[in-house]
């Protein structure tokens, strides 16, 4: 079948929506990752795979793409409604609330992977622009693939899950300055040393990222916002299309990546009340997309390499593993989790990512990597994100021997702890949970903490107090600590996720025991109510009641009466958020 005169690319875009149809359901019962899918059917189906073989067989240019170019405008799409949705998810909210993880923990992982890693490459007789390109790219991991591990076995909420996913977004971010280097690198290439080129990019990229910012979050709010007057949807998913493509267009006649202008597309959206809206609206485009950028990239991937370096290239993939786990592990550890759960983290993040494909790419059409290095490189990230998964579940039963085997005080024996019987069970031990435990301790209340701060863990042992180290929503630990026996549990973590976690962890242990539970504000305070919080304690809003109560008393009110009218309000607030 031959390109339409008026419609190009017509069996191509047959075959994908084909394939999307069938692909996408069937790796989901098989619970393939659909980025693993995508790239091997693209691999098999291109150039390389079964359409070389059209020659002998005919009838298999029906079922291959021949040619990659074909999608490649389609797959750049796809790379531009990634980089929006990844904006959606970096709120300035988001990053600060998580800025010593983010920045501490996901800097120092993506600064030393990538001095290690382009050092090899500068070793290896790179030249310094593709060796420091070749070093951040291959520090990076995937997103999709980890995000949808840590979905899967629940953890998202645990410490080693909020670790994972914080590097993962600082990778992201570090995403922004690699693009703007390339394009600027490509653009100026010859005309300065590579000094003068860096700190032009960076100059020349920040004020282009600014500017656009500013301005755009000025614009694009009270647009949005018209749209949602009129109650137009068609509407609306045209401004969400236009500020998409809109952004990307500008940083491109900027000399800039569209890539980076539909990353800021995002970011200037995701501090508006419209975010959730538009992720919903744009969903759909995302998937589709994102399917035919990844198998755009399985069609690129020349297996005839891999054929002729049969050693290099898993050497090359066990090398990369082994380099960031290493590092991530040390980081891990430095930051709190057991060397168990660091161990498991190790494995998890170990390989390429998705951003490579997108990178490499974009340094190939600048010749700043040559031709055969681009694609061996290639080859390596698809095979190490191809044996992520197994690496995962090799991670996660190699931290659970390593916790049992190397760390016995994290999670003692009963005996240890005493009888463990009608005793208080409290989750998290900073400020809040030292002064439930001396409280309960003083009122002879026997209780055991749990604290996955290895160090303050460490402290308040040798201090007598009895707690352990772990994850309050693990089931082996909550049946360890005796959960069935225990009167009730307090949460005292101030973080959302981690302390829904762990309410629906010990209320699918034990549905009657009673849950008191921490929260920042109303809306924290909902989110515990509906996970299965018996009691939630909005730290905000006691305030303000206790306040309020002390100029009540002040102003002659009983107490008795100016309790109840503080009751009332409390359940008022929290009922309206719920119809709200």
């Amino acid at each position: 079948m031959e390109a339409h005169g008026t419609f190009p690319f017509l069996k191509e875009t047959i075959l994908f929506l084909t394939l999307s149809g069938v692909l996408i359901p069937l790796l989901g019962r098989l619970r393939i990752n659909p980025v693993l899918g995508f790239l091997a059917v693209g691999t098999l189906l291109g150039p390389y795979g079964l359409a070389g073989l059209a020659g002998h067989w005919p009838w298999l240019t029906w079922l291959t793409f021949s040619r990659p170019e074909d999608v490649e405008f389609l797959a750049e799409l796809g790379v531009i409604f990634l980089m929006f949705m990844i904006g959606l998810e970096m709120s300035v909210e988001r990053l600060w609330s998580m800025r010593r993880l983010v920045f501490g923990l996901g800097g120092l992982q993506v600064a030393l992977s990538a001095a290690l890693i382009g050092g090899l490459a500068w070793h290896f007789g790179n030249a310094l622009e593709a060796s420091v390109i070749l070093g951040l790219v291959l520090a990076f991991s995937s997103t999709a693939i980890v995000m949808q591990l840590l979905v899967q076995r629940r953890e998202l909420g645990t410490p080693l899950g909020q670790s994972a996913f914080a590097i993962l977004l600082f990778q992201d971010l570090a995403v922004v300055p690699l693009l703007v280097l390339i394009s600027i690198l490509g653009a100026d290439a010859g005309n300065g040393s590579f000094g003068a080129m860096l700190g032009s990019a960076t100059l020349k990229g920040v004020l282009t990222v600014a500017v656009i910012y500013l301005v755009g979050q000025r614009v694009v709010r009270p647009l949005f916002h018209q749209i949602a007057t009129d109650r137009q949807p068609d509407t609306f998913t045209a401004l969400t299309l236009l500020t998409t493509l809109g952004v990307a267009a500008l940083t491109w006649a900027a000399g800039l990546s569209m890539a980076l202008g539909a990353l800021l597309a995002g970011l200037i959206i995701a501090e508006t009340e419209f975010r959730h809206e538009v992720e919903v609206t744009i969903e759909p485009f995302k998937g589709l997309l994102m399917g035919l950028f990844f198998l755009s990239v399985g069609m690129g991937i020349d297996l005839r390499a891999l054929l002729e370096q049969p050693l290099w290239t898993p050497l090359s993939v066990l090398g990369l593993l082994l380099i960031k786990a290493v590092i991530v592990v040390g980081l891990l550890r430095a930051f709190g989790l057991s060397w168990g759960r660091a161990a498991e983290g190790g494995l998890l993040l170990g390989q390429g990512g998705e951003f490579a494909f997108i990178v490499i790419g974009l340094a190939l059409s600048f010749e700043l990597l040559a031709r055969d290095i681009g694609q061996f490189m290639l080859i390596v990230v698809g095979v190490s994100m191809l044996v992520a998964p197994p690496v995962a579940r090799l991670g996660q039963a190699l931290g659970d021997a390593l916790d049992r085997r190397l760390a016995p005080r994290e999670t003692p024996p009963d005996t240890e702890l005493g009888e463990l019987r009608g005793h208080v069970i409290i989750a998290g031990y900073g400020r809040v949970g030292q002064m439930v435990g001396q409280m309960l301790a003083e009122q002879g209340v026997s209780y055991v903490a749990i604290e996955h701060d290895a160090k303050l863990v460490a402290q308040q042992r040798s201090a007598g107090v009895p707690l352990i180290y772990g994850d309050a929503s693990r089931p082996e630990l909550l049946r360890k600590l005796r959960l069935d026996r225990a009167q009730a549990v307090v949460l005292t973590m101030d973080h959302t996720a981690a302390a829904v976690h762990a309410v629906q962890g010990v209320r699918r242990m034990t549905p009657l025991i009673r849950i008191i539970a921490r929260a920042r504000d109303e809306k924290h305070a909902l989110v515990l109510r509906e996970a299965g919080a018996s009691v939630v304690v909005p730290e905000t809003l006691e305030s303000s009641l206790k306040l309020t109560g002390s100029v009540l008393e002040t102003l002659g009110v009983p107490p008795d009466a100016a309790g109840r009218l503080l009751e009332q309000e409390r359940e008022r607030r929290i009922i309206a958020l719920r119809e709200g």
